[in-house]
């Protein structure tokens, strides 16, 4: 793969807490720079400028998951009024582990419902502190509340972040009707094209001017 092709599927990614506005302002210098696809940032970082071609994305009941769905569809809702063009939310975990799926799809519909059609949903599912039956049924029924993409993890969760098998699994589960994007613990090279090799169309990167180095022009 070469260096564009890859660079084409990075979200680069600032999430940080204590990120400063400089610190965003050089994040999407850095993204136009690699030419990636999108900068992903905290909404209060949002609105953004000077983007060019850069898709603006952001995060929504990050990083727990644990909000009530009508603050996490308000929080989507106003991510859009403030130039979002994509916005990766989190499922509430404790629905899926103890199985309660309804809730999930609903809670991912509530999001879905209060943006605006052209604004993507990616929905993070958090997939290290899933089984493998838990990971397909929250794959599902995130398609089914008529998300964009399903994604591997938040990067904040102990119990990991993407891993290739998830990443094999929720493709295989959404059957490329979804976008995957990987995202968590991916610092090489090797891991990128690991998990682009195993179905991931997007990545969820900080390193990725260290990992396109890798690659050739």
């Amino acid at each position: 793969m070469h260096r564009s092709e890859l660079a084409a599927l990075i979200d680069h990614t600032l999430l940080k807490p204590e990120a400063k506005p400089a610190d965003v302002a050089a994040l999407v210098a850095e993204a136009r720079e690699l030419g990636v696809k999108a900068v992903c940032v905290s909404p209060s970082q949002l609105p953004l400028s000077e983007t060019g071609d850069v898709v603006i994305a952001t995060v929504c009941g990050f990083p727990s998951g644990a909000h009530k769905s009508e603050i996490k569809a308000a929080e989507a809702a106003r991510a859009a009024r403030d130039g979002a063009q994509e916005v990766d939310m989190v499922i509430n975990l404790s629905d899926a582990v103890t199985g309660n799926y309804d809730a999930v799809e609903a809670d991912i519909r509530a999001v879905r419902e209060a943006m605006p059609a052209e604004v993507l949903l990616k929905v993070i599912i958090e997939s290290a502190a899933l089984t493998d039956e838990q990971i397909v049924a929250v794959c599902e029924r995130a398609e089914a509340a008529g998300a964009e993409y399903v994604k591997t993890s938040t990067g904040f969760h102990p119990a990991g972040g993407a891993s290739v098998h998830a990443v094999e699994l929720m493709a295989r589960t959404v059957g490329g009707r979804l976008g995957v994007k990987a995202s968590g613990g991916i610092r090489t090279t090797e891991a990128a094209l690991a998990m682009v090799e195993a179905g991931a169309t997007r990545l969820g990167l900080s390193a990725s001017a260290a990992i396109l180095a890798g690659l050739p022009e």
